[in-house]
């Protein structure tokens, strides 16, 4: 298991003078590391239609980026190019195992472990992300500048890439395996690899208020919701036709606030909104479902592993009820069940101690059947 080393500060210290504040070299964040997965494995993803995947090489001086899946890489050469495929951690067990290194950040916030497989020369040009990213350096070696936040003007290099103004470096190092450089939103960076190299970017995102509404309306519709019209009895006469006045202005807001202020609405949406998985998950049913007893059987011998990138939460105020939020559907089990959806959500393997609070209960055991069935766990 992978455990992040940090000898110039404590975790307490990084959430307190780092985090989303400025960036910084961890050196030997992780000794003696080496790749989670190889780069024949890596180009082999990124010839599967449902995966994500890109390369970016420059062709005549210019930035080009074309999107997967891809059938070969023979044209590109020796040096300049670099393959990059998103959500890997839903696809390799090891992969995943990287995210728990960070477990001190909330998984609602994970994005998704992205890895980058750079020629000599290699790299995506200079740009600024809007989350926050722990690049892990794998084999190879690559430099990379980040400047400081700023007004950096931004333009399309290429349709697909949006790059930004040279900048001024704040941190100029070459990173070899096992060094971590982590980078808050805003701030411009650029890596170049110096030989043939992998990076391991594990991205944390927050929703943005335009994500969370949209979702928000979505979800009303979807269950029903927010149906109620206003409603205003005795309202005085208006004097202006085209005039929404002060008073009117506030029974709009009143309305929508009315939603918000709903704790049991507010609480299953966000609990199913954040679930969801914005890519695909490697899902893989069984071909002969197994029934309750032979899944008790099963976690007599092993444990259950989760599958790479399902995202299963809960909340303060329903946890001691049993409730959680699994790939986007809300299911209750009842408070006897607390303890075990506690463990199922937080926990990567789930052994037969510690689902034996939820295995007494009918309704937890039909449900985690069918996510066995499913392949959101396996043995």
């Amino acid at each position: 298991m992978l455990t992040l080393t940090l000898s110039e500060f404590s975790l307490d210290d990084f959430l307190a003078n780092y985090w989303q504040q400025k960036p910084v070299l961890i050196r030997q964040g992780f000794p003696a590391f080496s790749d989670l997965i190889s780069p024949n494995e890596l180009a082999g993803l990124a010839c599967e239609s449902q995966i994500d995947s890109r390369l970016i090489y420059k062709q005549s001086g210019k930035w080009q980026a074309e999107n997967g899946p891809f059938e070969s890489y023979e044209h590109l050469g020796e040096r300049d190019w670099t393959l990059v495929v998103q959500a890997v951690d839903h696809w390799s067990p090891e992969v995943a195992s990287l995210v728990r290194a960070f477990s001190f950040i909330p998984k609602w916030r994970l994005d998704d472990v992205m890895i980058s497989f750079a020629a000599p020369g290699g790299g995506v040009g200079p740009h600024i992300d809007l989350y926050d990213v722990f690049i892990c350096q794998g084999s190879g070696s690559r430099r990379w500048r980040v400047g400081d936040r700023g007004n950096h003007r931004q333009f399309a290099a290429h349709a697909a890439l949006l790059h930004t103004d040279p900048f001024e470096p704040i941190i100029d190092e070459v990173l070899t395996a096992g060094d971590i450089l982590y980078i808050p939103p805003g701030f411009p960076h650029e890596g170049v690899s110096l030989e043939s190299s992998m990076s391991f970017s594990v991205g944390f995102r927050s929703k943005s208020a335009s994500d969370m509404l949209s979702g928000l309306a979505d979800y009303l519709i979807d269950n029903e919701l927010g149906g109620t019209l206003i409603s205003d009895p005795q309202r005085r006469m208006h004097q202006h036709q085209g005039h929404i006045n002060a008073g009117d202005f506030a029974l709009i807001k009143q309305q929508m606030q009315t939603i918000l202020n709903d704790d049991e609405i507010m609480m299953n949406f966000v609990g199913c909104h954040l679930s969801k998985t914005k890519c695909e998950l490697d899902l893989q049913a069984l071909d002969f479902p197994i029934n309750e007893t032979e899944l008790r059987k099963n976690l007599q011998q092993t444990d259950l592993i989760r599958t790479g990138g399902l995202r299963c939460f809960y909340l303060d105020d329903s946890i001691s009820q049993g409730i959680c939020y699994v790939n986007g559907e809300r299911y209750e089990f009842g408070a006897d069940c607390s303890a075990t959806v506690l463990a199922l959500c937080d926990e990567d393997n789930l052994s037969l101690a510690a689902l034996e609070q939820g295995l007494q209960h009918a309704a937890f055991v039909k449900a985690l059947t069918q996510w066995v069935n499913d392949g959101y766990w396996y043995f």
